[in-house]
């Protein structure tokens, strides 16, 4: 079989029941593998039973491992990998479980990127009467696609890359082998997370943007058992390893680990703080409050998290946008050159911030070859026509500058649909977003009844404001590292 599903077990018999029912129930066939770490609540009667119920029927794919000794949750899975006769091995603790298609859509994307030796989908997190209480945001284009293997590390560093728990990954079964297993050093504590970075070295990872998995949130999960600071070190320690295993390529654009280690430190302070548990929280921020690192760091990954339309999987809809009747009066067509003249001086302003930024980091020589470009244009442009054109564009109208920006946008939108539909934010809302930013750059001039009339009804456009946040936060990025590489493997169009 193509998959094997390692359900990991230890008295939890009435969670387990559960799993196995979601693992049997999958759409493509596989082998289930219950993996008892010793067991006393009946676990082993109840799984031998099911099991010769099953083969009754000619079913024979449940199989019962069971442990000698209580061995812990690693060298579980461990024996589980062992007896596995699959190719892929899906994980699942005895407190999660699957959706019915949830092999079948990972196989459907596996089946497209065969060099692939680990996979992750969408989770759900439910309470225990399995109400949904939040779900994992999508991570990429499409609803499906892969990473290069050069590019994991640093995209998990940079936590751009997250796999997630064992109910959201399958992994390679060579693959995992190669990595070792599972190391009971970090046994119910980041024990998963240690194997994804080791698998990681042996090919290229595929995301998958379905929510294809359950993780069940109680006081009875195992990582709730460890201290915070434990989990913090453990944290401290897979950041590390993970950062002597990022591509040479990526080196001049990541932090320092000193600087990860206190962002870590302000994460795991803020939720402790969102625990009530205060003297914990106090402790791990007292030395990382005022670290400006650790924040840029906690910001980035925090803006990245919630940045809903990052990957957004839809299909393209090319929604008019009607301009009101007053505003559609006072449009003005532009001349060619007037715009080209525009989009010429804006290119330059942009090449002269640059010039300054090289020069305020210390890269003089990028600096003053970029400013200096700049400068000689400005000064043909006086020994040629008096005085700069830049002057002059003042003088063109924001609507009339809007309009151009529009059309520009218009023009490059028509060239991307058809390739990144599903990637990009609609027509209309773009729009609305280039209408914010004229409101925003007519408030700086002063222009206060001109920054009301070209705000509205964009203001109230919640997906140009998320548009907004995310350009400025790519450009707070692009300063200062490259963008991790996401091919689609399966797209929205797709049936």
């Amino acid at each position: 079989m193509n998959f094997s599903i390692i359900i990991t077990t230890y008295n939890r018999l009435y969670l387990l029941k559960r799993a196995i029912d979601s693992a049997l129930a999958q759409t493509l066939p596989c082998e289930v593998i219950v993996a008892d770490d010793c067991s006393c609540d009946g676990t082993q009667e109840y799984v031998l039973e099911l099991q010769a119920a099953l083969a009754e029927i000619g079913d024979t794919r449940l199989i019962y491992h069971r442990n000698s000794t209580n061995s812990g949750h690693s060298a579980t899975m461990n024996a589980g990998v062992q007896t596995a006769s699959g190719k892929w091995i899906k994980p699942l603790d005895d407190d999660d479980y699957l959706d019915s298609n949830c092999l079948s859509e990972m196989w459907r994307a596996i089946e497209r990127h065969p060099e692939a030796v680990i996979c992750s989908c969408q989770a759900a997190q439910v309470n225990p009467e399995e109400v949904e209480l939040s779900r994992t945001p999508p991570t990429g284009p499409g609803k499906a696609f892969y990473i290069p293997q050069e590019d994991i590390h640093y995209g998990m560093l940079l936590e751009i890359v997250p796999f997630g728990t064992p109910v959201q990954v399958a992994f390679q079964q060579e693959a995992f082998w190669k990595a070792g297993g599972w190391d009971s050093q970090f046994d119910g504590n980041c024990d998963d997370i240690d194997s994804w970075i080791k698998i990681g070295q042996f090919g290229d990872a595929i995301f998958i943007n379905q929510c294809l998995a359950y993780r069940t949130i109680w006081q009875g999960a195992y990582n709730r058992k460890f201290a915070l600071q434990k989990r913090l070190t453990t944290n401290i320690l897979m950041k590390e390893k993970i950062y002597h295993l990022v591509s040479p390529k990526y080196r001049s654009h990541i932090p320092k680990v000193e600087h990860v280690a206190a962002y870590l430190k302000l994460h795991w302070g803020v939720v402790a703080f969102k625990q009530g548990r205060f003297w914990e929280g106090f402790k791990l921020l007292f030395h990382t409050f005022f670290y400006w690192k650790a924040w840029e760091l906690f910001v980035r990954a925090t803006l990245f998290r919630q940045s809903p339309w990052l990957a957004r999987s839809k299909w393209f809809e090319d929604y008019s946008f009607n301009f009101p009747p007053k505003y559609e009066s006072e449009r003005t067509n532009l001349k060619n050159s007037d715009i080209q003249n525009y989009l010429k001086r804006q290119r330059q302003i942009l090449q002269f911030k640059w010039s300054l930024a090289a020069i305020r980091q210390g890269r003089v020589k990028s600096g003053l070859k970029l400013g200096t470009k700049v400068f000689l244009n400005l000064l043909k442009d006086v020994i040629y026509y008096r005085f700069p054109q830049r002057w002059q564009i003042k003088k063109i109208p924001i609507r009339e500058r809007i309009e151009a920006n529009t059309n520009l946008i218009e023009e490059i939108y028509d060239i991307l649909q058809k390739k990144y539909s599903s990637q990009i934010p609609y027509l209309k809302d773009l729009r609305h977003y280039i209408h914010l930013r004229w409101a925003w750059a007519a408030l700086k001039q002063g222009k206060i009844l001109t920054s009301i009339r070209v705000a509205f009804p964009a203001v109230f456009c919640w997906k140009a404001w998320e548009i907004w946040l995310k350009t400025i936060r790519h450009q707070h990025q692009e300063q200062r590292q490259n963008s991790v590489r996401k091919w689609i493997l399966i797209d929205d169009r797709e049936p």
